[in-house]
C-alpha cells in the first residue's frame, strides 16, 4: 500500500524526493520478497484528478495577481493518455509506434517516466543517441531516477562510452545496491 501512496502523491507532485526514494525503496523490496511479477500483486493505483494536480503547479506565464484559470487542466490530461497509449504499444512491440505517441504526451508534459519509457523504446530501435538523451532529461527531473540511469548506462554501452556508462551504474547502485540488473551490467563492462 506505501508504493500506491507513494506513486498517488507522485502525480500530485512529481517533485517530492521523499516519494521518488520511497518508490525506489519499496521496488527493490517487492522484487526482493517477489520477484520480477511484484507488480500483478499490487491493487490499482488511483488517477488524481488533473484539478488537484494543477492546483500545485504555478503557470509560469501567468502575471502575479492576473485572474486567469491555469490552462494546464486539460494538457495534463491529453499527455497520460498520449502516454498510456504508449504503454499499449509497447506491450504490442510496437515501439516506433510507441515513440510517437511519447513523443506527443513530451509536448504536454515533460514527465520522468514518459522519458524513461521512450528511452527504452529508443534502446529497443537500437537509436542509442536518441535513449541517451532522453534518459539525460529524465535524471534533470528525477536525478536518482533508477531506469534513467539503468537505460543510459545501456545507452552508452552500445555507443562504447564505457566511462560514462559504469558512472552511471555506480550512481544507480548507490540507491539500489543489490539491483541484480546494474550489476550484470557492471560485470559485463568491466570486461569490455
Amino acid at each position: 500500500m506505501a508504493y500506491v501512496d507513494y506513486k498517488t502523491a507522485l502525480q500530485v507532485d512529481c517533485s517530492v524526493q521523499a516519494a521518488h526514494d520511497g518508490v525506489n525503496r519499496i521496488t527493490k523490496a517487492l522484487m526482493e520478497k517477489d520477484g520480477v511479477n511484484w507488480r500483478q500483486k499490487l491493487p490499482p493505483i488511483p488517477t488524481v484528478p488533473v484539478s488537484a494536480q494543477t492546483r500545485w503547479s504555478i503557470p509560469s506565464a501567468q502575471a502575479p495577481g492576473a485572474n486567469t484559470p491555469p490552462t494546464t487542466a486539460p494538457q495534463g490530461e491529453q499527455a497520460r493518455t498520449l502516454k498510456e497509449e504508449g504503454n499499449e504499444f509497447v506491450k504490442k512491440g510496437n515501439h516506433k509506434k510507441a515513440v510517437e505517441k511519447y513523443s506527443e504526451s513530451l509536448k504536454l508534459s515533460k514527465e520522468c517516466a514518459t522519458y524513461t519509457n521512450r528511452a527504452l523504446c529508443y534502446l529497443a530501435l537500437k537509436q542509442y543517441k536518441e535513449a541517451a538523451q532522453d534518459c539525460t532529461e529524465a535524471l534533470k527531473l528525477d536525478p536518482k531516477n533508477v531506469k534513467a540511469l539503468y537505460r543510459r548506462a545501456q545507452a552508452f554501452k552500445e555507443l562504447k562510452d564505457y566511462k560514462s556508462s559504469i558512472a552511471d551504474i555506480k550512481s544507480l547502485l548507490k540507491t539500489e545496491p543489490k539491483n541484480t540488473a546494474a550489476l550484470r551490467l557492471l560485470q559485463e563492462l568491466n570486461r569490455a
